[in-house]
């Protein structure tokens, strides 16, 4: 049964007076009439009649409409002067659309979006007027019809300005959003800005939800712009602003899976937990060498360990062992399929969303102690300086002897002794060789702090703290970053640097010059300089980070820095990595949670062996929709992990109204100021119309706001003391208001 439409039939909304309506909210009307009745065939009459036409002249401005819109094909006339509405697609099929470009839209919280297109890297600019029924992230044609200077993410440069013609592909078959109301029309508001339109909830699909709430909207197909996308509610999360609701709300947003499919669960129920004794026969033995796992406390998946041995003049074996989670997702099972689907684990404040069932993620493929577990080794034989002179990748099987968290390893370090004390002392001795001949090389290090919080007996978040970064994270990174590197240069080096097999590299390309550019511009009004008249090597941007350490703008200038990297992606194509300093590079360590590194693990036993021509041929063909899809999924789990911190972090400022609290300005727009509150890890705004001491003017070039009158400066890194003034749970925002 077709659900009832919210508007009547006979098309009417507002033509009830008697004085003459513009032009263009005339058109506006007759066709979102139109366009609902695309069989039906109206005279003049029938047509005035609908839209509530009383008055000559609005009459004489139909007729006029009508010829003019039969003129540019929108509408067709037949010999009894009815009228009758064509579609966009039916215009296109009949014209012959030509020159299109197909790509995702992405689209401006001011409504305009950019396609950038998938065979070339042209860049199409979509107006607001332009953009049909495309909603941000989907796949659409485009057709550009003038060419004109546009500026792209990365300056001005010469570009295309165009047209959506067809949404190919639906970015989002739901949308969560704030269910509202208007006389009898319900609508939802999205959550996401970039949509850009209103969802009119179909009469009777309301379920049990009420203005206010939180709800899980269904998208109805939706062809006309002229005509509001419709919808209908399928899940109510709660009342909009409180903590549980916008918690879901940002896990449905990002489409994260609640449960795994029927078919994988099967799979992985008929997976033995059981070890074969040929199995045992064909893999490394390392039960009998000490193993040890160092993870966070609250950790279940366990899928790196460690293992440390003495050579003969002063050279070390360093072994990295990892689950290995191929033995158990075969290649062309729907359990594969559905990890590639995934990507990638979410990690939220208070939940994770694995990419792998709990019966592999947190059982079979943890590597917990006491238990023998399949893994996949890097055996490295490192000398006095940190040069691995020999190194030996190999299916192993372990038995780990200890789990350690970071914390528990961090006492031993500092207490020199304590559990494996003999083993954990010399081994972060090594790591410190490793960490100061990979920063030597220009390897940049971020200190980018995360924040941790603690929950009272309700769930609610009852205190943020800032996560230390202990020797016994570095210890770890190390280890890790070797193995990855190791692994990397076995492919390269198996065939020659030039024919080396498809493989699946972590690259990381060098920052755009603009980019550079801004952030010397940015860095010099504190004192620091870098010179990106050439492009800036990594030392050089090292070099920058350890002038500002210790400094009171050095978590500003680290973010900033940190905004103006490339981002680093999956690539079939080894293209080395500018932050790290490597050429080369992969994802090797994590296989439970990433699915990159579960194919670098096929792809290396693959490789043992010759792989014939067709199955290359395969690869090349496969490897980069999975390096894309991978890509993709890992930024839309950072942008969940992000906004589900923001949830929390308003949550917790909303019982901290009234408090003061010292921030540094970290933005300064024409509008206001961003306050960064470091202890907390938070960021507020103070309006300029809150600032009620004088008139303050925008200084775009010192990046500052100038009092009129009274000559009073607030620059970028300026410190300053803010009141908390008001929380937006809904929209995920804090004000301040600055306290003299």
């Amino acid at each position: 049964m077709k659900p009832t439409r919210l508007i009547p039939p006979d098309c009417s909304t507002v033509f009830r007076s008697k004085t003459r309506f513009p032009i263009a909210h005339l058109r506006k009307e007759l066709l979102s009439c139109v366009s609902r009745l695309p069989q039906d065939s109206l005279t003049v009459k029938e047509l005035a009649k609908r839209l509530r036409i009383r008055s000559r002249n609005d009459l004489g401005e139909l007729v006029g409409l009508l010829h003019s819109l039969v003129e540019e094909g929108t509408l067709s006339k037949d010999a009894k002067d009815r009228f009758r509405y064509i579609s966009k697609k039916r215009r296109d099929e009949k014209q012959g659309v030509r020159g299109r470009i197909t790509g995702v839209i992405k689209v401006t919280k001011r409504g305009v979006g950019r396609v950038r297109s998938e065979s070339s890297e042209m860049e199409i600019t979509v107006s607001p007027r332009s953009m049909r029924t495309a909603m941000h992230g989907d796949l659409v044609a485009v057709v550009p019809f003038a060419r004109k200077a546009v500026r792209s993410q990365r300056g001005a440069e010469p570009g295309l300005e165009g047209e959506v013609v067809e949404v190919l592909q639906r970015a989002n078959k739901t949308l969560v959003g704030t269910l509202k109301q208007h006389g009898h029309q319900m609508y939802v508001v999205p959550d996401n800005d970039r949509i850009g339109r209103d969802i009119h909830v179909t009469t009777g699909t309301e379920i049990s939800s009420k203005p206010g709430d939180k709800v899980l909207v269904e998208l109805d197909p939706w062809e006309d712009e002229h005509i509001s996308p419709e919808g209908r509610i399928v899940e109510v999360l709660g009342l909009a602003g409180e903590v549980r609701a916008e918690m879901l709300s940002v896990a449905r947003s990002f489409n994260l899976p609640t449960g795994f499919p029927t078919e994988v669960q099967r799979e992985v129920g008929g997976i033995s937990a059981a070890i074969s004794s040929s199995e045992y026969e064909s893999r490394l033995d390392y039960r009998n060498v000490v193993c040890f796992t160092i993870d966070p406390t609250d950790a279940k998946d366990f899928d790196d360990a460690i293992s440390f041995e003495p050579l003969k003049g002063g050279t070390i074996r360093l072994g990295v062992h990892i689950a290995d989670v191929s033995h158990y997702v075969r290649e062309g099972t729907a359990l594969d399929a559905e990890a590639l689907k995934r990507g990638t684990s979410v990690y939220l404040v208070n939940e994770v969303v694995p990419m792998l069932p709990e019966m592999l993620s947190n059982n079979l493929c943890s590597l917990r102690p006491d238990v023998d577990r399949l893994t996949f080794t890097v055996l490295m034989d490192v000398n006095a300086h940190g040069a691995v002179e020999r190194y030996e990748i190999r299916k192993s099987v372990i038995h780990s002897a200890r789990r350690f968290t970071y914390e528990e390893v961090q006492e031993i370090l500092q207490r020199n002794q304590g559990e494996l004390s003999d083993v954990l002392i010399p081994l972060q001795s090594l790591t410190k060789v490793l960490y100061k001949r990979r920063r030597k090389n220009g390897s940049l290090d971020f200190d980018t702090p995360e924040a941790k919080f603690t929950f009272d007996e309700r769930g609610l978040p009852s205190s943020i703290v800032i996560k230390e970064r202990l020797d016994a994270h570095r210890l770890v990174e190390e280890c890790m970053l070797m193995a990855n590197t190791i692994v990397a240069k076995h492919i390269g080096a198996a065939r020659g640097e030039g024919n080396a097999p498809t493989f699946v590299y972590r690259v990381h390309d060098a920052p755009d010059p603009d980019r550079l550019r801004e952030l010397a511009r940015f860095v010099k009004q504190f004192g620091f300089s870098l010179d990106a008249s050439n492009g800036v090597p990594s030392r050089e941007l090292q070099k920058l980070l350890e002038s500002v350490k210790g400094s009171e703008v050095e978590y500003l200038i680290n973010k900033v820095a940190l905004r103006s990297m490339a981002k680093a992606i999956y690539s079939p194509v080894n293209n080395g990595h500018y932050g790290l300093a490597f050429r080369h590079y992969t994802h090797f360590t994590s296989p439970i949670r990433r699915y990159p590194d579960l194919v670098v693990h096929r792809l290396l036993q693959e490789y043992r062996t010759k792989v014939s021509a067709q199955r290359h041929e395969s690869l090349a063909r496969d490897l980069p929709l999975v390096c894309r899809q991978s890509s993709d999924r890992e930024r839309l789990a950072m942008e969940a992990e992000r906004d589900s911190v923001k949830v929390m972090q308003v949550e917790y400022m909303k019982r901290h109204v009234g408090d003061v609290l010292e921030g540094i300005i970290g933005g300064v727009t024409e509008y206001g100021l961003f306050v960064e509150v470091s202890k907390l890890l938070i960021e507020g705004y103070v309006r300029v119309r809150d600032m009620e001491d004088d008139y303050y003017l925008f200084d775009e070039k010192q990046y500052a706001l100038r009092g009129r009158s009274r000559g009073k400066v607030y620059r970028l890194g300026d410190r300053v003391r803010v009141q908390v003034i008001a929380v937006d749970p809904h929209e995920h925002e804090i004000d301040f208001a600055l306290v003299r």
